[in-house]
């Protein structure tokens, strides 16, 4: 399965990192990842530096990436913005 524009395999995942004005903008998309997250009972790795966030999705009960962590990972790129 290819990786959506702008995100890399790594380590079985797809993951991609983030970068805001501020940690108040990384937060803020990290609560939107939140919440989306909830919706899909499907939830990333997630690692906070400050202005970055990277986000790292899988299945883990599939040990690899699936069709639902490729559609995660492009709804997580539309609340970047």
């Amino acid at each position: 399965m290819e990786p959506p524009d702008g995100w890399e395999e790594v380590d079985g995942a797809l993951q991609r990192g983030f970068r805001f004005d501020d940690f108040a903008g990384a937060i803020n998309f990290v609560n939107r990842i939140a919440e989306e997250s909830e919706r899909a009972n499907h939830h990333p790795d997630i690692a906070i530096h400050w202005n970055r966030v990277t986000l790292r999705w899988w299945t883990h009960s599939e040990n690899a990436i699936t069709a639902r962590d490729v559609e995660l990972a492009q709804r997580s790129d539309a609340l970047a913005r």
